[in-house]
């Protein structure tokens, strides 16, 4: 059930990457952002954990649409090493910043969803880990179908193919990306959402939730979001696989050597972009 949750927090990413060709290494901490509102929405407000959606969600866009249009979209242009520094320096930022505010605590809420589990032949399965599974697989279909069926979503595309061609078609490409960065943002809001009910936040909890975003991205196949899914679900079992074979933190290593392998025999990916 790891799969969903690794495929909900690096759907985003991979949108992104395919419309404006840039990895976001501050991705994890916009999620650490959104599970803290939850949290605090959830431990002090007394909101029902999954109705914080209608917060977390907008919330986080607003954070990521601000965020963008201060930052990173002055100098969208410039070389890419550049994209990279800033991405890498608002991550610090982040970080800092929630470290000053909610001190190295590591927070966790413990809800009626956190207890729920479904016996399915031996086999015991968090309630709440099926949902994040579940809201993986409509975010993914929503979005594809949204950028399929839409016309905002095939001016997206048409940003994302040719920049240059879409502009001389009348399309407002620097209002695509912000729409794009904006609903890339939005999905971690609900991931956050989806994962209080079993999962902690902490100022650090991003550095290891992007490190598998960007994984999964890669695994994926760079701008595809049915490969995405797919390197998700991979990336979980692998964890899970290797906390059952392998003692402590070796079950990481596990997982991150099945990475490597996909790098060496397959490195465009489960689904090249091509496929999408």
């Amino acid at each position: 059930m790891l799969g969903g949750m690794f495929a909900l927090i690096s759907i985003g990413l991979t949108l992104i990457w395919g419309v404006m060709k840039i990895i976001n290494f501050a991705h994890g901490e916009f999620l650490m952002l959104g599970l803290y509102i939850a949290y605090f929405l959830v431990a002090n407000v007394g909101f029902p954990p999954y109705l914080t959606i209608f917060i977390t969600v907008p919330a986080v866009a607003l954070i990521g649409i601000f965020i963008f249009k201060v930052t990173i979209n002055p100098i969208l242009k410039d070389p890419v090493m550049n994209l990279i520094m800033l991405t890498l320096g608002l991550s610090l930022i982040l970080q800092n910043l929630a470290l000053v505010a909610f001190k190295a605590d590591v927070l966790s809420v413990r809800t009626a969803w956190t207890k729920r589990v479904i016996d399915v032949g031996g086999v015991v399965i968090s309630v709440s880990q099926v949902i994040c599974l579940i809201g993986a697989i409509l975010t993914t279909l929503g979005i594809w179908w949204f950028l399929k069926s839409t016309d905002v979503g095939r001016a997206v595309r048409a940003a994302a193919q040719n920049p240059a061609a879409a502009t001389l078609m009348g399309i407002d490409v620097p209002k695509i990306y912000l729409l794009a960065f904006g609903l890339g943002s939005a999905t971690l809001g609900l991931a956050a959402s989806l994962m209080i009910p079993f999962y902690y936040t902490s100022p650090t909890v991003g550095l290891f939730l992007g490190l598998i975003a960007f994984i999964v991205v890669v695994l994926g196949g760079m701008g595809n979001l049915f490969g995405c899914f797919l390197g998700g679900l991979i990336m979980g079992l692998a964890e899970s696989l290797g906390a059952a074979i392998f003692p402590g933190s070796l079950s990481r290593v596990f997982s991150f050597g099945i990475f490597v392998l996909f790098l060496i025999f397959r490195p465009q990916g489960v689904l090249s972009r091509r496929q999408a």
